[in-house]
Order: C-alpha cells, then sequence, then structure tokens
C-alpha cells in the first residue's frame, strides 16, 4: 500500500488487462514447462509452516492468502495479503526454509511448483525466469510501500488505503469493487496496519459517515465502494493533513 498520486491513481483501470493477461501467461509457461500439483485449500488450512523445509514454491491460481509470524507468546502477525497470480514462498529461498505461515482465508487453490524443477525450467526458459523475477520485485515494493504507509499516514487513512488496495488488486483481476467482502476481520486488519482493533472501528466508522464506504448489514464485512477514487483522495487529503499524533493512534 502507498500513498496516491493522480498518476497512480488511473493504474488500476489501466493495468488491470495487463495483469490478467500477465497472470495467465505465466500459468501457461508454467503448465508448459512443469509438472504441477494443484491443492484446493479451505479458510484456515496452512499452504506451509515457518520452519518447514522449503521444497516448492505456490502460485495462488484463486482466493486469498495471508502470511503471518508468530512472536515467542504465540500472537499472530499478518505480514502480507495475497491475491490471484501472487507467489507464496519467496522468504523461504534464502536459508532453505520458510519464514512464516501462509494461511488461506477463504477456499481457493495454489499450485504447488518443486523449488528444483523450477530453477531447471528457469534456465532453459528465458520468459519463465523473467516472471519469476518480476513477481520477486512485485513482492518486494509491495513490503516497501506497506513500510511506507505505515509510517507516512494517519489511522483513518490508512484504513482508506487498505481498502484502496484491496479493491485494486481484485479490480486488476478483473473482479467487482463496488462491493467487496473483507476475508479479514477487524482485529486482523489493525494488526497487519499496526493499529488496535477499536481505532479500525473508529476509522470505518468515520469513512462511512462521510460516505467514502458503505456497510452491506451492520457489523458484517460486506463493504460497498461507490468510488475507489474516493478513497484515493481521502488518502491525499490526509497526506496534507495528517499529524504526527494521529499516525500514531
Amino acid at each position: 500500500m502507498t500513498p496516491i498520486t493522480a498518476a497512480t491513481r488511473a493504474a488500476p483501470a489501466a493495468q488491470g488487462h495487463a495483469t490478467i493477461e500477465r497472470i495467465s501467461r505465466t500459468l501457461e509457461l508454467l503448465q508448459d514447462r512443469l509438472s504441477l500439483t494443484r491443492r484446493t485449500v479451505h479458510a484456515g488450512d496452512r499452504v506451509y509452516q515457518a520452519g518447514a523445509r522449503l521444497g516448492c514454491l505456490y502460485l495462488v491460481h484463486s482466493g486469498f492468502f495471508k502470511t503471518v509470524n508468530f512472536t515467542s507468546d504465540g500472537r499472530e502477525q499478518v505480514v502480507g495479503l495475497h491475491f490471484k497470480g501472487d507467489w507464496l514462498g519467496f522468504d523461504g529461498i534464502d536459508e532453505g526454509r520458510h519464514g512464516c505461515d501462509a494461511i488461506a482465508m477463504d477456499v481457493g487453490q495454489v499450485w504447488c511448483i518443486d523449488y528444483a524443477a523450477l530453477l531447471e525450467a528457469c534456465s532453459a526458459e528465458p520468459s519463465l525466469q523473467a516472471a519469476v523475477h518480476a513477481a520477486m520485485s512485485r513482492e518486494i515494493r509491495r513490503d516497501r510501500d506497506s513500510m511506507l504507509s505505515l509510517c507516512t499516514l494517519t489511522a483513518d487513512a490508512r484504513v482508506a488505503d487498505f481498502l484502496r488496495y484491496w479493491a485494486d488488486s481484485l479490480a486488476e483481476r478483473g473482479l467487482r469493487t463496488d462491493q467487496i467482502t473483507l476475508r479479514m476481520t477487524r482485529a486482523e486488519i489493525g494488526n497487519y496496519l499496526g493499529m488496535k482493533l477499536e481505532t479500525v472501528s473508529r476509522a470505518l466508522s468515520r469513512l462511512a459517515r462521510d460516505k467514502v464506504i458503505g456497510f452491506a448489514e451492520k457489523g458484517r464485512r460486506d463493504v460497498s465502494i461507490p468510488d475507489v477514487g474516493a478513497l484515493s483522495a481521502f488518502v491525499q487529503r490526509s497526506l496534507g493533513a495528517g499529524s504526527p499524533a494521529a499516525m500514531l493512534q
């Protein structure tokens, strides 16, 4: 997630077709060059656990996933969100073991790709190697943008930016954004954004009061977004008027 400029506000619409083509091209390359194992998962299922040996990388074919770390006292810290076309497991390449848990947030499917076979295929097919490197670059950029959001945005703007990021990710994959179902509780959103549950709830209420978002039913996760651009504009206004005190809530 990142503060939005005039140029990046138009990006999801402009990039949507390209993103769909990119995902389709990557899936075709993998199918042509490798033997894949398709795994169906349900909400709460773990794709892999921290500390497990890295044998495979995973490509999200459908569904929504989160990557999490656990503190020494057992608390969960959400460190990443993943949509169709995203890869899971890059963090385990360096040491040969996964550094976090990857958990499904609803019914979905991942493609399991043997890492050794992938390396061999990449050496023989430059376009596949380029696709993997591009995916790594996108993950690095997302991590950087997420940190920038935490450091520069007010509490309300962080929630607005989170909703914008979720909607943009859906739009880039050809899915509707006027009505989205969040696969995370308010506590999980707060965990991901570095905020208390109460702060997330207040931010959502203020966004609804200002007609930036709406709720299909009180207390549910279905959020209506009449105009994703209004979320972007809210974030932009926050950048000009935010205070350090608000960001620390």
